[in-house]
């Protein structure tokens, strides 16, 4: 999108704001909904667009909620509040102490040494590493922040600059291939986790770990990885020298290494526990970042923390968070799904098109209300929704997983947001694989798991 279109329809989207408050309906209800779907729009527009900064378009939203709407100041700073919001600052304050013990360039030059300086075999290993994390660490946010630290070293190992494709699309590609395949692993996201619990208190229904692997992951895991490679080398490939191994590279650790990496393994036993001490891993996050930062342990200086710790990614998680709790607060998600239910979209005797329609929907939920709000504005409906197309609960109840593995732009995904952030990549660059990936989730990766649900008999 060229500046001047991106001008344009940054503009028009503004006018459409505007509109929408001006015109919003007096009773509660309507107002609310109508208000929602106009700071949604501003904020996903400028964001996509770029014509913003993202921290600044975050401050724009919540400007206009306070000043325009009756959205409650409560609801609008939410993602202050929230535990994703913590578990960025934790991350940055490890990326700090990553960086300057020096412990993110040697575990970048072991990774070189398995991965080798190919590009396309590099971006293989980051997905396939964060695949296989995947499987012991629950957290999307919590395998991000451990893992853009020691990507941004590898890139700089690689002799990749800031700001160019190469690194761009080692940090997209570990982001994307430590979620997306991730969705067809029952503990590994937060989407996951919110489906399996709504799906038993709402309806009773109990999804089990190899039940949810054998549906999702061959095709929305696996299949969905291959493109993630195959799009970034296309997108984003550079060409790569050798690397002349470095006398500094067999050093021994240092004190600070030592200690940051007792730090992270203790953060990551923890992680990979939390199923026996829910304890969220924000709080964990949080917790390592803070013994990084104490005098006494003295990896993270009180000026190298200053200098290092930006409060733009901290503003604009919030802008994001702050605009999925507007969203569900208005209950805007939850008209969406009963308009396609009531226009007809789902009918009997058509799995194909309620298929696509179900998909449709959750990604259209997706976009409005993050990634984390697909589960639970469509679950309650489910009922309804398997009932008007005459499928059973549990294959309606799976189709959500092809909506929120299915990423439009990269703000509807707060972990991938942060991973950029950490990373230094723009959310224009983001979209530039994202949109791909969408496009081809369309095109090739639904028929293909269509027809594989068709032979597991969800269809």
């Amino acid at each position: 999108m060229t500046e001047y279109l991106s001008r344009a329809v940054a503009l028009l989207a503004l006018a459409g704001t505007a509109i929408l408050l001006l015109t919003a309906p007096a009773d509660p209800g309507g107002r609310a909904i109508a208000e929602a779907a106009a700071l949604t729009l501003f904020t996903v527009t400028f964001w996509a667009t770029g014509v913003l900064p993202n921290h600044t378009t975050a401050l724009g939203f919540f400007l206009i909620a306070i000043l325009f709407t009756a959205v409650p100041a409560s609801i609008v700073f939410a993602g202050f509040e929230s535990t994703a919001f913590w578990l960025v600052f934790g991350g940055l304050a490890i990326g700090i102490a990553v960086q300057r013990t020096g412990l993110g360039g040697r575990l970048a030059r072991a990774m070189v040494g398995i991965f080798g300086t190919e590009y396309w075999r590099v971006i293989a290993g980051l997905v396939a590493g964060g695949i296989a994390l995947s499987f012991v660490m629950p957290s999307t946010m919590g395998r991000i922040v451990m893992l853009t630290p020691v990507v941004v070293a590898m890139a700089d190992r690689l002799g990749l600059e800031r700001g160019g494709r190469g690194r761009t699309g080692m940090v997209l590609a570990m982001c994307l291939g430590t979620f997306m395949p991730a969705a067809g692993i029952l503990p590994s996201n937060l989407a996951n986790m919110v489906l399996l619990g709504a799906a038993e208190t709402v309806h009773g229904v109990t999804i089990t770990y190899f039940q949810y692997l054998a549906l999702h992951f061959p095709v929305l895991g696996l299949l969905k990885a291959v493109f993630i490679v195959i799009l970034t080398v296309r997108l984003f490939g550079e060409e790569t020298c050798p690397i002349t191994e470095e006398a500094e590279a067999h050093q021994p650790l240092s004190r600070d290494e030592k200690v940051l990496t007792a730090i992270l393994a203790v953060a990551l036993a923890f992680w990979v526990t939390d199923f026996l001490h829910h304890v969220s891993p924000a709080w964990i996050a949080l917790a390592a970042g803070f013994v990084c930062l104490l005098p006494g342990v003295r990896l993270v200086p009180p000026k190298e923390f200053e200098q290092g710790m930006h409060v733009g990614p901290l503003i604009y998680v919030g802008g994001i968070l702050g605009v999925a709790a507007v969203v569900a607060h208005s209950g805007l998600g939850t008209t969406l799904a009963q308009w396609v239910i009531e226009s007809g979209a789902l009918a009997p005797d058509s799995p194909a098109r309620n298929y696509a329609s179900l998909f449709g929907l959750s990604t259209l939920v997706g976009m409005a209300a993050t990634i984390g709000g697909v589960p639970a504005i469509m679950t309650p409906l489910a009922g309804e929704m398997a009932r008007a197309a005459e499928l059973p609960l549990m294959t309606v109840l799976m189709t959500q997983v092809l909506g929120f593995s299915t990423i439009i732009l990269p703000y509807q995904l707060p972990p991938l947001v942060v991973g950029m952030q950490l990373g230094g990549v723009s959310m224009r660059e983001g979209a530039r694989l994202t949109l791909p990936l969408a496009a081809v989730t369309l095109l090739l990766v639904l028929p293909a798991n269509y027809f594989w649900w068709r032979a597991l008999g969800y269809l």
